[in-house]
């Protein structure tokens, strides 16, 4: 089982990015908690994180030559990203919408995602949990 665990713009500043809403977990962080989860699935995560949509979207373009589903957090380009919805509705593999924050609870601009309807599912709210849970129930599908 192999998962592409992607994380889009400024994740990599998580742990000092506003705590209190996304937590003091680093980034490094979490890539460590999901990797050794994985190894509980026998799954092999390769963890990707870019500040930039065409970076992203070539890594989803790569992870359908290799892997079997993807974990994603596409911060900010949730909302506004019609090529990475294109990108994901292109793939032939099942990818989990991932979010830290409970969108939900946040700015109304937030509560709509361009990716959502061409993905599995979305986990949100549950902190570095989301992660967790989404790579629980992407090994379930995968299985």
């Amino acid at each position: 089982m192999k998962i592409l665990v992607l994380h889009g713009p400024n994740l990599n500043m998580l742990g000092t990015r506003e705590p209190e809403i996304y937590g003091s977990m680093t980034l490094g962080d979490i890539n460590t908690t999901l990797m050794e989860l994985g190894k509980e699935f026998g799954a092999d995560l390769k963890c990707f994180q870019s500040n930039h949509e065409g970076a992203l979207i070539d890594a989803l373009q790569d992870a359908k030559t290799w892997a079997n589903g993807v974990l994603f957090n596409p911060g900010g380009y949730t909302h506004t990203s019609v090529a990475l919805r294109d990108t994901i509705t292109a793939l032939g593999i099942p990818v989990v919408e991932v979010h830290l924050s409970n969108v939900y609870a946040r700015e109304e601009f937030r509560h709509h995602s361009m990716i959502s309807a061409v993905c599995r599912g979305k986990i949100v709210g549950f902190g570095w949990r989301s992660y967790t849970l989404a790579l629980r129930v992407l090994a379930e599908i995968l299985e």
